[in-house]
């Protein structure tokens, strides 16, 4: 959240960053890397077998560093601009329970994008990370409720399974079923 909703079904491009043998998952054609902001979908690297989607906020070489007092990220020691949305988000069906958080639009390098925040000061250090070669660090949008490359590490550039791009349908029964405005949104 909130740029992805509960109950969203998307599509994925499985080809933006490379043709793979199936069952093997070996590239054999490169056609593109992950840039900052993509939405990607990836094996989770503490089990592949479970498909993760966050957002790949560094590249292999970058220094990340986040703080979690003012939920700022740093790559390559400079801050990434966020600017304060005014209006405070407001959660529908399965995820009211994330209403009140503050929301601020994060400007990545050509990719800007909505993150929520939790209003709280949480006082824990600061961390840094040196992402390795044919690696990726990824963090959630909904930044104080997300288990993301902070907690787990990089994602190895085979976990990438594609790009999200395109959510088709969305059904939350606790919302009342089908939400038809999230229908045909891209995902950005």
């Amino acid at each position: 959240m909130p740029t992805l909703l509960i109950g969203d079904f998307i599509l994925v491009n499985k080809f933006s960053y490379g043709i793979r043998l199936p069952m093997v998952n070996t590239k054999v054609i490169d056609i593109g890397q992950p840039k900052r902001g993509d939405v990607v979908v990836f094996r989770y690297p503490e089990d592949p077998s479970i498909p993760f989607i966050k957002r790949v906020v560094a590249l292999p070489g970058d220094r990340v560093e986040y703080h979690y007092a003012s939920k700022v990220l740093y790559i390559n020691n400079e801050p990434v601009d966020q600017t304060l949305d005014e209006r405070r988000y407001v959660g529908v069906g399965a995820g009211s329970d994330m209403t009140g958080r503050e929301r601020r639009i994060e400007h990545l390098p050509d990719a800007d994008h909505a993150i929520l925040v939790t209003p709280k000061r949480m006082l824990a250090p600061v961390k840094k990370w040196t992402i390795p070669p044919h690696a990726y660090f990824v963090l959630g949008d909904n930044r104080d409720n997300s288990k993301d490359s902070r907690f787990w590490g990089t994602v190895p550039e085979e976990n990438l399974i594609g790009k999200a791009f395109f959510i088709w349908m969305n059904w939350d029964w606790a919302n009342g079923g089908i939400s038809w405005q999230r229908i045909g949104t891209y995902i950005q």
